[in-house]
């Protein structure tokens, strides 16, 4: 079949996506089969040679894999680690005394907004789900009142907020100002991480019904309580670590010589896995032979808390493998083509050509650094004044929409233990929210600066 083109292939992409939707949702079949099958039919559809489909979807998944299966795999084990020696609870009873229990989810957002800044989503999430599960249980609400909150805090500093890696990659692109980008972007996301967070969360969750039982949950939550908890101040420092260690791999180049032994050290333990692996690491002392744990209880912890991740992880797998389609099929550059035809104003130009990289690939980090690599010299050739706000712009638009084809909704659906219908509710919604409430205050800090 000869490669298709224009309009044909955008239309060939859409109903690949509805399709996913409808048979994931309404037929209920195994998602990782239809994700994989759509990606296969959507590849032949568009024209890509019938040898190259199956290279194609394995490079996706592969490249996928190789970051996100390392980076569960150790942040389930720290978090497993937190949960066994009783930091997870040390850090609930903290949180839920300082704010009280009908506040712990603006407990949950702070401590997200906190975290999350050198972070990559999931890396983030990981991290923080076994404090989510165990300040649900101890208020006794629905994990979605304290992880959703956790969520947009977590999703807000990934779009938004310099040094996260995604906002760092557009700062370069505009040649914005860093102290400006982060000033600005904590002006504006915190308003919306409040109102997509806690807010939203008291008016959906009361209309979703979780089952009663969470297998993921049981690994944090069910085991014999403690005596004796480590500290909170211990708990933290063991927790911060790979934030403390990813911020300075970010800044590497503002206080190292770049190239030199220093530089490449840190840049080297600020990698997200090394970070990781480092933090876990420290945990098996900290939360482990420090609290009582012998070496066979530690390895028992860290083999065991293992096997529900595997579901997960290959959906994530699963939608890289769709994101390389849609990008080795054409569709991605058909959308940008279309947008670039429209001849729109560098802001708005920003948040839409994220948000259309965003629905088509499924990656907040590809939508913002596709999309400021495009805009980027438009608005340098007009001149716009102001490229921090395009930083924010474009951080708006890379969060729109998450749907089948984001690892991140198959790990808030999984972890949650929701189904897709009500993942699309919350989540999907809730990004949404993000995207559209920071596009509109950045459209009005461009009116008074």
């Amino acid at each position: 079949m000869p490669p298709s083109t224009g309009l044909s292939l955008l239309v060939y992409a859409a109903v690949a996506i509805i399709a996913l939707i409808v048979l994931i949702a309404r037929f209920r079949l195994n998602p990782f089969i239809v994700i994989t099958l759509v990606s296969v039919g959507l590849a032949l559809v568009a024209g890509m040679p019938a040898n190259a489909v199956v290279a194609s979807y394995e490079g996706g998944v592969g490249k996928t894999l190789g970051h996100i299966a390392l980076v569960v795999a150790l942040g389930t084990m720290l978090g497993k680690m937190m949960a066994e020696s009783g930091g997870a609870e040390q850090v609930a009873r903290t949180l839920i005394d300082r704010f009280g229990e009908r506040n712990a989810h603006w407990a949950m957002v702070c401590i997200a907004f906190l975290v999350g800044l050198p972070l990559f989503f999931e890396v983030g999430f990981v991290l923080l789900v076994p404090i989510a599960f165990t300040v649900a249980r101890r208020v006794g609400v629905s994990i979605l009142m304290v992880g959703l909150p956790m969520v947009a805090g977590l999703s807000v500093v990934h779009a938004l907020v310099p040094p996260h890696p995604a906002a760092m990659l557009a700062v370069q692109a505009y040649q914005a100002s860093v102290g400006q980008t982060l000033f600005y972007a904590i002006l504006i996301g915190i308003p919306t991480a409040i109102i997509a967070g806690p807010i939203y969360a008291r008016f959906i969750v009361p209309h979703i019904h979780l089952p009663d039982e969470n297998p993921l949950a049981k690994q944090f939550l069910d085991r014999e309580p403690r005596p004796q908890l480590p500290s909170f101040g211990i708990t933290m420092a063991t927790i911060l670590l790979p934030v403390v260690l990813m911020l300075l791999g970010g800044w590497a180049n503002l206080i190292s010589t770049p190239g030199s032994g220093f530089n490449s050290f840190l840049l080297f333990i600020g990698n997200s896995v090394i970070a990781l692996l480092l933090a876990t690491l420290l945990s098996f002392w900290t939360l482990g032979i420090a609290q009582g744990f012998s070496r066979d209880s530690i390895l028992k912890f860290t083999q065991e808390c293992l096997a529900p991740t595997a579901s997960i992880t290959l959906l994530v797998g699963a939608g890289g493998g769709l994101n390389r389609i849609l990008v080795d099929s054409g569709v991605t550059n058909e959308i940008v083509g279309l947008a670039q035809d429209w001849h729109l104003s560098p802001l708005l130009m920003g948040w839409l050509f994220a948000a259309l990289m965003r629905v088509a690939t499924g990656s907040a980090t590809v939508a913002m650094t596709t999309a400021s690599g495009i805009v980027a010299p438009v608005a340098l050739g007009l001149g716009y004044p102001h490229p921090e706000l395009l930083v924010l712009a474009t951080g708006a638009g890379s969060v729109i929409f998450s749907h089948v084809n984001d690892g991140g909704f198959w790990l808030i659906k999984e972890y949650f233990n929701m189904t897709v219908a009500q993942t699309f509710k919350t989540w999907t919604v809730l990004e949404t929210l993000i995207s559209v409430i920071a596009f509109v205050l950045t459209l009005g800090l461009a009116q008074v600066i």
